[in-house]
């Protein structure tokens, strides 16, 4: 079948990485297909920077990833036919060597840690979107619609937020262990041990006599990753020193059996008591210095995206609502706007091009409600000017949200328009939603008029007029 939309760009992506050998591994985050290479000279990346359908390209010391936009998802399945790779069989694939491109430096460090988060948090992401934004709807429906917190309606909302938040462990603990090339189900497996009724914040619990601290798990992050860390290093170990006869049972037993009390005994508390600490840097974060901080990382925003490092403070979000009911991380939301509207200011000045016009606006109307890789790549990364006025909006609407302390109540949601509902208190109070709105509009507009004026000094400068 050729029928597919991103068929003729698998063929040329396939070709311009070296084939089928060259590839390590392949996965996918919101926009990008991200191919693990084995060595990075024989990639053309000019070649896959012209495909069909492709918005841009980012090389790291370790990947190729290729720019597509929401329709990802659709571009992997396509790619994975035209190659014949099966992602699923990854236990035994060999680490990329990327002997042509690997460097230790300080970039490369902070690249790599990009790109393990968004393969670890991206799969997880949409479940954390459904939950969150159902919520909202349900707070939505029980403040100002009549709805009672004991309505049937208003329990299986509830019950669809708790699904996607309460359960992260199991779906964390699969997603790690799949990147850390293990059995997924047993990461889930240790997810679904720790949230476990007869364990999950159960007291005066022991193994063996030793005793065994007393941790809700429920909606945490840290303690399942480092269980699964720990795990990967176990299963390492076991590998050696196990027949191949008795492997298929003997490694996942024992495995578990060491895993599962080392978890309970240390890993867990001491990923809860790191959960904790991280609550209490956000407290003091909004407490003493929001003011300085929220414009900043507002402005920086784009560029963790770029790198991927967006992905990491999930856990940062996810702590911080679970303790405090609330997070101030809402610069993602500013900066997609700052994004969209830069872009639609490019949009509304490109008159010669139609073509790229109606990409420019499709790209900056898609990062208005979250996703910015296309317009970033496909727009504005080749015109570092007009970066400027994204920064410039970034900057002032930061301003605004870290005074004011701007709060989000809902995580899991691409921060964007579509998104709003995430900023209403769960009391149905509205002040906080109204800061939100104006925090938006100074977002918007100061990036807009910032980058029409930049676009407008360029023209008068490229043709000579004073």
């Amino acid at each position: 079948m050729k029928d597919s939309k991103y068929h003729s760009m698998s063929e040329t992506v396939l070709a311009a990485m070296g084939g089928k050998e060259n590839i390590n591994h392949v996965e996918h985050c919101a926009t990008r297909l991200r191919l693990h290479y084995v060595d990075g000279s024989k990639i053309d990346e000019e070649a896959i920077k012209n495909a069909e359908n492709v918005i841009g390209v980012v090389k790291t010391a370790e990947q190729i990833q290729v720019v597509i936009g929401p329709k990802v998802e659709d571009a992997y399945n396509e790619f994975l036919k035209v190659s014949g790779i099966n992602p699923n069989n990854s236990e035994d694939t060999k680490p990329a060597s990327n002997k042509s491109t690997a460097t230790k430096g300080a970039v490369d460090l902070v690249t790599r840690f990009g790109n393990i988060s968004a393969a670890v948090f991206m799969p997880i992401i949409p479940a954390l979107i459904t939950g969150g934004m159902i919520l909202a709807f349900k707070n939505l429906l029980v403040n100002y619609f009549g709805f009672g917190t004991d309505s049937g309606t208003a329990i299986v909302l509830s019950a669809i937020y708790s699904a996607g938040l309460s359960f992260i462990p199991i779906y964390l603990g699969y997603s790690l262990a799949s990147n850390l090339k293990m059995k997924p189900v047993m990461g889930a497996l240790l997810g679904a041990v720790l949230l476990n009724s007869a364990i999950n914040g159960v007291d005066n619990l022991d193994f063996l006599g030793i005793s065994i601290p007393t941790v809700d798990y429920s909606g945490t992050v840290l303690p399942i990753i480092l269980g699964v860390i720990f795990m990967y290093y176990v299963d390492k170990l076991l590998r050696k020193f196990i027949p191949d006869i008795i492997d298929i049972f003997a490694r996942p037993i024992l495995t578990m059996l060491i895993v599962v009390p080392c978890t309970l005994i240390v890993f867990g508390p001491l990923g809860s008591l790191l959960g904790y600490a991280l609550s209490d840097g956000v407290t003091w974060l909004m407490d003493n210095v929001a003011f300085i901080a929220t414009p900043i990382l507002s402005v920086l925003n784009p560029y963790f995206v770029m790198l991927g490092l967006d992905k990491a403070y999930i856990a940062v979000d996810i702590a911080s609502i679970a303790e405090l009911g609330w997070t101030p991380i809402i610069f993602g939301f500013i900066s997609n706007l700052a994004v969209g509207a830069t872009t639609l200011a490019l949009a509304t000045s490109t008159h010669n091009d139609k073509t790229k016009r109606g990409m420019y606006i499709s790209t900056g109307v898609t990062a208005l409600c979250g996703v910015t890789e296309p317009a970033f790549y496909g727009a504005l990364i080749e015109r570092p000017r007009l970066l400027i006025g994204t920064a410039a909006g970034c900057a002032s609407a930061g301003l605004i949200a870290g005074i004011f302390a701007l709060k989000e109540y809902v995580e899991g949601a691409c921060p964007g328009l579509l998104s709003a509902l995430i900023f209403i208190a769960p009391d149905g109070g509205m002040g906080n939603f109204i800061l939100a709105c104006v925090v938006a509009a100074v977002s918007i507009s100061v990036s807009f008029i910032v980058t029409k004026i930049l676009i407008a000094k360029t023209d008068i400068k490229s043709t000579g007029r004073a």
